[in-house]
């Protein structure tokens, strides 16, 4: 299992691009998230993902920077489809309250000829708090992360060996969360920025953590492996030094900073 990173920045980051991933296993992908347009077009390409081999997206919630890349994967794989050059069918999972939403803006966005392929090719699929599916050959369960903003899910994944993939969405950790999260191998955690630039930042006004936060979260929960992301942009060309520096003072496991299209073996 690979995780491609496609985007590493937060809402307003234009140095890099919008949080999204994609979780692989030969040819077969799970796309999280799309950011926030065309770009995840670009993204894909330049990782050599092919389009055609996607047929799982999740949506954590409804925020234009996670979102709007969907609408542009619906469009693409719609006109594939269309051309008979897409085999198979497109999920897009998502909490209930955004299925409506990716539903009704898909119609007044994208034209007729494919959003008559919506319930059928293309399936805009409400997933509920703790409910599983089998996706790309492994067991995921989706859980609420209980945001205080927008309704927000997150998800784990089983590895080989039942080992434990965990996703968080991109607000801190919530200690309600603790049984989903608990004896993870992986676990991916927001850092909006350094604790060390909180007052320039100010990650606490807006639901996010810092590096120390997600840190200290992982240490106690002991998990083995940090993925760090969804962070501020101004500091893109030493992130990986300085947010790996500060880390390392809370957390004494595997701390992975990665940039835009950065692979990880998991």
């Amino acid at each position: 299992m690979k995780l491609t990173m496609l985007g590493t920045g937060h809402a307003a980051a234009v140095e890099c691009y919008n949080t999204c991933f994609v979780l692989s296993e030969k040819d077969k992908y799970f796309l999280i998230d799309a950011g926030g347009g065309n770009q995840i077009l670009m993204q894909l390409k330049k990782a050599g993902i092919p389009v055609e081999q996607i047929h799982d997206i999740f949506v954590t919630h409804e925020h234009i920077d996670h979102l709007l890349g969907v609408f542009w994967m619906i469009r693409i794989i719609g006109q594939k489809i269309n051309q008979k050059k897409y085999e198979g069918d497109l999920n897009i999972y998502c909490h209930s309250e955004l299925a409506g939403k990716i539903e009704s803006i898909a119609r007044l966005t994208i034209m007729p000829k494919i959003i008559r392929l919506l319930g059928g090719r293309i399936r805009i699929v409400a997933v509920e708090d703790g409910e599983k599916r089998k996706i790309i050959d492994h067991k995921v369960k989706f859980f609420d992360i209980g945001s205080r903003k927008a309704k927000q899910y997150g998800f784990t994944l089983k590895l080989d060996n039942e080992r434990k993939f965990t996703c968080l969405g991109d607000e801190p950790y919530n200690p309600e969360n603790y049984e989903e999260v608990r004896k993870s191998e992986w676990l991916m955690h927001e850092a909006f920025c350094l604790y060390s630039q909180n007052e320039r930042f100010k990650p606490y006004e807006k639901s996010h953590s810092t590096v120390k936060d997600a840190c200290q979260a992982a240490a106690e929960l002991k998990v083995p492996n940090l993925i760090l992301y969804h962070t501020e942009d101004e500091n893109l060309p030493r992130r990986k030094h300085m947010y790996t520096e500060e880390g390392r003072q809370y957390y004494r496991g595997n701390l992975f900073v990665p940039d835009d299209l950065e692979v990880i073996k998991l």
